[in-house]
């Protein structure tokens, strides 16, 4: 349970972090706070959207997607189960699979670093090692 806590956790930071790159590339906000310049380089370059939908967004839809499974999987009914901790594990595996493509774009393609994008990367990676923990974990009897 604590797992899945953990990923509930991360989940909603990762929204927020999503919520702010993808408000920036809507123009609600007028300049993103990065320390570096990167993180609008790489905001505005041809890579910031994968088949016509802001990467952004695809991570605001993902971490909520995430953010809600986990929290269905904290019911005590599911608490043993299995299956919610291999979804969790599967989803936040793609992710991870997704932010290690988008890494290698920034240092090999744009030439720039997004510290919000590097941030998102890490929590993606820490939900997935966490899903795969809770999915990995023994199987304990059930209260008979």
């Amino acid at each position: 349970m604590t797992r899945r806590m953990g990923v509930a956790l991360l989940s909603l930071i990762g929204i927020f972090v999503a919520a702010y790159l993808y408000l920036y590339k809507i123009g609600k906000i007028g300049s993103v706070m990065c320390g570096t310049g990167g993180c609008e380089t790489v905001q505005l370059s041809r890579w910031s959207s994968f088949l016509g939908v802001d990467v952004a967004l695809i991570g605001l839809v993902g971490y909520a997607g995430l953010f809600a499974l986990a929290l269905v999987s904290l019911q005590p009914r599911l608490a043993h189960d299995h299956r919610p901790a291999r979804l969790l594990a599967v989803l936040s595996g793609i992710g991870a699979l997704f932010a290690a493509y988008l890494t290698w774009l920034e240092l090999f393609v744009i030439h720039a670093i997004c510290r919000w994008c590097v941030a998102s990367a890490v929590i993606i990676t820490a939900i997935f090692v966490l899903s795969l923990l809770d999915a990995r974990r023994p199987r304990r009897a059930e209260p008979g």
